[in-house]
């Protein structure tokens, strides 16, 4: 009976798996005809058909997406209950683009499946009839694989995880929520005991599961709620937080996608290695156009990895900063005190510091940014020198009419004295120079903070080569929001822009009549792609370019770590405030991170209670730690006063927390005792993942000590993630997780690292399986 359960399910995915390929096959010979059309060498022509086919390579692409574990799941809907879990529109979800050529469009609203099964999949998928044969896991009638519970079924009578190798069903496992009635036959066809159990005893291998299948009902809910305001949710390790804030963003995008199509979803991370370790996640739940970045990342043409000492990590966290960057933008415009004798081909003429006093008003009253008032003030001061310019030549017997102005303004603009007179009382400047200035001009940033202590001062001075830190890109963004672009032809450029968009719209319902696809292709959309022929980039790559691009939504992950500048920075990204924020407060080690949620969230929204303008969630179930370990992080954590959420697991393991001691106190004992704790761990499992943490100073040495034992097999810090053994430090094995961890040094992780206990934590919270502590003699 075992065999001809998994039998039938291996023919249902398969059939599955035949329309997925015909649907593949069927957008690639579309592609192929509209790559095939002679349009001649009409430009309009030309762009229509490159539009189509972009349309046609992005549906290509979103169906390989999810040709891994394409179905997952299975619901029985008891007799009687058709329409359990809800009949919003939607049915099978075509969640590769609904209404595009080739596809199939959504079902109408209540319309189900003939059978009383319903399968969940990664997308959603109809046969040659339009019949729902796969639902996507983000619409309501899929609610309840996660959400039912024995106690409230939802009108399923069975739940049933098919878990998969590839195209192939490997295992079925069964939860019966109604067994009154159920037959013997029916009985033995029943295996396992749910795939939740499974997914957290399998080893970690550096990439996050595929969990979209084991989301619980306590989860499902977060991520089902709207999209509207700043969500906080907050979990202790293991309680699946992550998993959390992926899902939610997959399912914004499924969910709101009118308004999200073109405004994205950004994640941010705390670092390149988390961002590694869950970079192949939301593809596999259906969506590809979410943007990935860690906070280093924030500010185009800036990848910064390096962290300040935690000292000046703290200054330039702190919101001071914000007024200290406008008053050094502001000092920049300077009123000269003497007049100034200017050389005009030859021409000695008198600049009178009025001049330059009435063109900074004009330019203060346009109200606009730094660099672009600075347009308004060089025009200004350009026409009054040059009225001033024509009266002088005429007093020399010169004859200069209104024909001869725009000769004398070049004239001006060309001459050095000029340049110089103007730069210096309004200079141009980037986000960077001003950052480098500041840092590299003690004397200027005295003048600036004359409250500071030069101990605190102290702490900002560097060169202006430095490399720029993960704490400088907020700055650098503070820098480019107060000066703005330098552009003399934006004005002239936008209007272009909008005259083109209006033309775009024109051409685009002309094509669609062209190819007989009415009603399958919106207007406005194949719009879009005439805009985005002269760059084929990605929405990732398009906003990473640009600073002003603002998100309909906002997930943040470890956000206990954001200083009030990074938050500053986001509440920009995301006007409209719709956020989730996803956290433990007792997991925080950042020197400028917050102390609780209402700190945290003040720059976006403001001093408020819970409840205004925020709303918290808490996860109480640990997924992924063992008991035994969970208990004694939790025991730990409260010791040490941190404000830390309890949390229940679902299981232990067989392995006792263990501690072993170095022999004597050098450190080639510490990292001997070491290679012995990792040794023991291979023994029981040679092909789990390890993570080795250590304190920052002792990082390198113990790298060294393990690679050398054992060569090819151990990576340091983000690399460590594609190796079995990873040798990394607190802060960068935040939010992962490794079969087993091993601790060193745990006396020096208190001592050495600013909110050392929090460090602590979280390591003790990073395995599934089994954790040791080496500590010195």
């Amino acid at each position: 009976m075992v065999s001809a359960e998994l039998d039938r399910e291996r023919d249902y995915v398969a059939k599955l798996y035949e329309r997925l390929d015909a649907l593949r096959d069927d957008a690639r010979a579309q592609l192929s005809r509209v790559h095939a059309q002679d349009v001649g060498g009409n430009h309009q022509s030309r762009s229509e058909r490159d539009a189509f086919a972009r349309v046609f390579e992005d549906r290509i692409a979103a169906l390989n997406d999810v040709d891994e574990r394409l179905a997952f799941g299975r619901l029985e809907v008891a007799a009687g209950d058709a329409d359990a879990g809800g009949t919003g529109a939607g049915g099978a979800g075509d969640a590769t683009g609904a209404g595009t050529p080739g596809g199939t469009s959504e079902a109408g609203e209540g319309e189900e499946a003939d059978s009383a099964y319903r399968y969940i999949g990664r997308i959603g998928l109809r046969d040659e009839n339009l019949r729902p044969i796969l639902l996507d896991w983000r619409v309501p009638q899929a609610g309840p694989f996660y959400q039912a519970t024995a106690a409230t079924p939802m009108g399923i009578r069975s739940r049933r995880h098919l878990l998969s190798k590839g195209r192939q069903i490997v295992k079925i496992e069964d939860e019966i929520f109604d067994s009154a009635g159920l037959s013997e036959e029916e009985a033995g066809a029943l295996q396992g005991e749910g795939a939740l159990m499974a997914s957290l005893s399998t080893q970690r291998t550096g990439r996050m599961h595929d969990i979209v299948a084991t989301i619980q009902a306590e989860q499902d809910r977060i991520i089902r709620s709207p999209l509207q305001g700043v969500l906080v949710v907050q979990g202790g390790p293991g309680t699946g937080k992550t998993a959390v804030a992926l899902h939610r963003a997959a399912y914004l995008l499924y969910s709101y996608r009118d308004r999200l199509k073109t405004s994205g979803v950004l994640v941010v991370g705390p670092s390149r290695a988390f961002l590694q370790y869950i970079e192949a996640v939301l593809p596999s739940l259906g969506e590809t156009g979410v943007v990935l970045a860690s906070v280093g990342q924030l500010f185009p043409g800036i990848d910064a990895t390096a962290d300040d000492e935690p000292a000046v990590a703290q200054v330039k966290g702190a919101t001071e900063m914000a007024g200290l960057i406008e008053r050094a933008i502001r000092s920049r415009q300077k009123v000269p005190t003497e007049p100034q004798q200017l050389d005009v081909n030859g021409e000695l003429l008198t600049l009178e510091p009025s001049v330059i006093a009435n063109a900074m008003t004009r330019a203060h009253e346009s109200r606009k940014s730094y660099n672009e008032a600075r347009v308004v003030f060089v025009k200004a001061a350009l026409a009054e020198l040059t009225r001033l310019l024509a009266t002088q030549l005429r007093s020399h017997g010169n004859t200069v009419d209104e024909d001869d102005y725009g000769w004398l303004r070049e004239d001006l603009r060309q001459s050095y004295d000029v340049r110089v007179a103007l730069n210096t009382a309004w200079i141009p400047l980037t986000p960077e120079k001003l950052l480098q200035d500041l840092y590299a001009r003690p004397q200027w940033l005295a003048e600036l903070t004359p409250r500071w202590s030069d101990e605190k001062r102290a702490l900002l001075r560097r060169g202006r080569d430095a490399a720029f830190t993960v704490s400088d890109v907020a700055l650098l963004d503070e820098a480019a929001e107060h000066l703005g672009e330098h552009n003399e032809r934006s004005a002239a450029v936008d209007r272009e822009a909008r005259q083109q968009r209006k033309l775009d719209i024109r051409n685009a319902e002309q094509a669609i009549k062209n190819m007989d696809v009415e009603g399958l292709v919106r207007a406005e959309d194949l719009a879009d792609t005439f805009a985005e022929q002269a760059s084929r980039g990605t929405t990732a790559e398009r906003a990473a370019a640009d600073r002003t691009w603002t998100y309909g939504h906002i997930v943040v992950d470890e956000a206990q770590e954001l200083s009030p500048m990074q938050w500053r920075l986001l509440r920009r990204r995301g006007p409209l405030r719709s956020f989730t924020i996803v956290g433990d407060i007792a997991q925080a080690s950042a020197a400028a991170s917050a102390s609780s949620w209402r700190e945290a969230v003040t720059p976006l929204v403001g001093r408020t209670r819970e409840g205004e303008g925020w709303r918290l969630e808490e996860l109480t179930v640990n997924y992924r730690t063992p008991a035994q370990i969970a208990d004694a992080a939790q025991r730990f954590a409260e010791e040490q006063g941190l404000p830390v959420t309890r949390s229940t697991s679902v299981r232990e393991s067989e392995w006792p927390i263990t501690t072993v001691r170095a022999s004597g106190r050098l450190p080639d004992d510490l990292h001997r005792a070491v290679l012995d704790a990792v040794a023991v761990d291979r023994g029981i499992d040679p092909v789990g993942t390890v993570g080795v943490i250590v304190a920052p100073a002792d990082l390198d040495a113990t790298f060294d000590a393990v690679s050398a034992a054992l060569p090819g097999d151990v990576g340091l810090g983000a690399v460590g993630l594609t190796r079995s053994v990873a040798v990394l430090t607190p802060q960068e094995a935040k939010g992962l997780e490794f079969d087993s961890v091993v601790i060193v040094d745990r006396e020096r992780m208190l001592r050495e690292i600013p909110r050392g206990a929090s460090a602590l934590y979280v390591s003790m919270t990073r395995p599934t399986q089994r954790l040791t502590f080496v500590d010195r003699a």
